[in-house]
């Protein structure tokens, strides 16, 4: 079998699908499916565009009787229902005039206007009854932390429904692997440095051997304001209005990407020490950078006991039984004897 590439750009990011075929009419036409489910999912849930579906529906909620909703839009409001509460509110797709007002700033937002976005800011304050959704004028829903990793899941299950269980959806980093190589050796996946992010070696702060699954990576490093010297990152805390401090980056991998990324984000608000309680007690391989530059990691037999995080086990189970139900895990490639989910070793490259 040969591996075939095809790489695009969408959701304002290089996107990548690589798959073995048997021939590249097959393989053509599957990633050619998987690459247009991607640009539709973001022509539906662009903010950037004003004829997206997610724009029209926050003006139609905004009116008297609120808008009806979607099946696929309101799994996505349910599974962020879930975040939200399973997270103590730092999980909040509703922040999204939080998000706008901190946007490439060149100073500081006054303590006025973080005052006013966080008024149109808290799922409390939203109406979810599916399949009506009543949204208070003026707020902003922001499914960024979510859209992608769920586009990269229903990319590569559209390649396992053809058949193709040796293949990975990369979306700007975000990652859904189907399985192995088809002599079962894993795929190589790169995390990037973020001490290197303007270099054009692209110099990976771990290489991570991944057979199958999810592996998403959240960080302030990519996204932001520079103001007074200092970087402002675009993850921001829904509770205080303010940028996440503490950890710079976060990488996860777990049996779905759109669950590696709610786990990154959650970790990067949580801040470092819970951020890394949680981590270590979420039983999911993960590496960690600090803005002081050290790194940390955890695999996923790693099962250190901490009570300062919201996340139990079972909350964990909760989670990705939340999740959007065709964006389940892909089932594994059975024409391998390759070990279906092994913890990824966190290598340092040579």
């Amino acid at each position: 079998m040969k591996l075939y590439r095809h790489s695009f750009n969408s959701m304002g990011c290089p996107c990548e699908i690589g798959v073995y075929g048997n021939s590249s009419q097959t393989a053509l036409t599957a990633m050619t499916e998987a690459a247009d489910e991607v640009h539709r999912l973001d022509r539906k849930y662009s903010h950037f565009r004003k004829s997206s579906h997610i724009t029209r529906l926050q003006l139609q909620a905004a009116k008297p009787g609120g808008a009806m909703v979607d099946d696929e839009t309101s799994a996505l409001l349910n599974y962020a229902a879930t975040q939200f509460e399973l997270s103590g509110g730092l999980f909040d797709i509703t922040a999204g005039c939080l998000s706008r007002l901190w946007h490439t700033r060149a100073t500081l937002p006054s303590l006025r206007s973080l005052d006013k976005a966080r008024q149109y800011t808290g799922w409390a304050k939203l109406r979810w009854q599916q399949p009506r959704l009543e949204l208070p004028e003026g707020m902003r829903l922001e499914l960024g932390g979510v859209v992608k990793e769920y586009a990269a899941d229903r990319a590569a299950l559209i390649l396992v429904r053809r058949g193709l269980h040796s293949a990975f959806v990369e979306l700007g980093g975000d990652i859904h692997v189907t399985g192995p190589h088809p002599d079962g050796s894993p795929w190589n996946m790169g995390i990037r440095d973020p001490d290197h992010r303007q270099n054009a070696a692209g110099f990976a702060l771990a290489g991570i051997p991944v057979f199958s699954g999810g592996l998403a990576t959240s960080g302030d490093y990519e996204r932001g304001s520079l103001i007074n010297g200092r970087r402002y990152g675009h993850i921001i805390n829904p509770i205080t209005g303010w940028p996440v401090d503490g950890l710079q980056s976060v990488s996860v991998h777990a049996p779905s990407c759109l669950l590696a990324g709610s786990i990154s984000t959650l970790a990067m608000l949580m801040g470092t020490m819970s951020g890394l309680a949680m981590l270590d007690e979420s039983g999911l391989a993960w590496l960690a950078r600090s803005a002081d530059g050290v790194s940390c990691s955890g695999s996923s037999g790693d099962q250190r006991s901490s009570d300062r995080h919201p996340l139990s086990s079972a909350q964990m189970q909760q989670q990705q039984a939340a999740m959007p139900i065709d964006n389940r895990p892909c089932p594994p490639n059975r024409s391998t004897s390759a070990p279906r989910t092994p913890p990824p070793a966190w290598q340092k490259p040579a």
